[in-house]
């Protein structure tokens, strides 16, 4: 519900995003598509590193979560809590949605750059690993001052994004994106709930056999 109470400065940085996608597709998705045409493959790095948007980074929040419950290590704690909570807002509603809506073709169906047909099932725009990889980057990167740990994240994150591209699942404004969008979430989410914990309230991940969530928790 944020973009509701968002002020003048936050709809003009939303602004320049939506410039920077448009001007992506504009300019480097087909000659970026027809460069990855030549150069795709099985390559056996590329696939690992893809799995970093999808279970390879419910594995690193998986061991943030160990570490920081029985190893009481309250960071460690918390990234995982903010990765998991980031997670399902950007990559479980707020990507899918607007893959719902968009409609885009992916570059191998071969329909063109600007295919979009809302609603018809295509599912290129946004790119989903590459949310779901910037989503847990930005939170990682945010619980930590030290530059080689924003640094490795953020590289980790783009190298999914250029995995994606390479495999021709998606175009740059795709992968574009979906990196804004990972990152506006889970910045936000690590912002909400470090201004809260001092308060004891934060807003946690929920997962329950047959359902996934998300609830206020707090000590009164």
């Amino acid at each position: 519900t944020s973009p509701a109470r968002w002020q003048q400065q936050q709809w003009k940085k939303f602004g320049w995003a939506t410039l920077a996608v448009v001007g992506t597709a504009v300019i480097v998705d087909r000659p970026l598509r027809n460069e990855m045409r030549h150069h795709s493959g099985n390559s056996k790095f590329m696939r690992n590193v893809e799995r970093f948007g999808m279970q390879y980074s419910l594995g690193v929040l998986g061991g943030f979560y160990i570490a920081g419950e029985f190893g009481g290590n309250d960071k460690a704690l918390a990234i995982a809590q903010d990765g998991l909570t980031a997670s399902i807002i950007a990559s479980g509603i707020v990507t899918p949605a607007i893959k719902y809506v968009a409609g885009r073709s992916r570059p191998i169906q071969n329909a063109g750059v600007f295919n979009f047909r809302p609603f018809s099932g295509n599912v290129s725009f946004p790119s989903g690993h590459t949310t779901q990889a910037f989503a847990v980057a930005s939170v990682i990167a945010a619980h930590y001052d030290q530059t080689w740990v924003k640094c490795t994240s953020y590289s980790v994150a783009g190298l999914v994004g250029l995995a994606r591209s390479y495999h021709q699942a998606h175009f740059a404004s795709d992968v574009i994106a979906g990196a804004l969008i990972g990152t506006l979430v889970g910045q936000s989410v690590v912002d909400y709930n470090q201004r809260r914990r001092a308060g004891k309230v934060a807003l946690l991940p929920e997962v329950t056999p047959g359902q996934v969530g998300l609830r206020l928790a707090g000590n009164f």
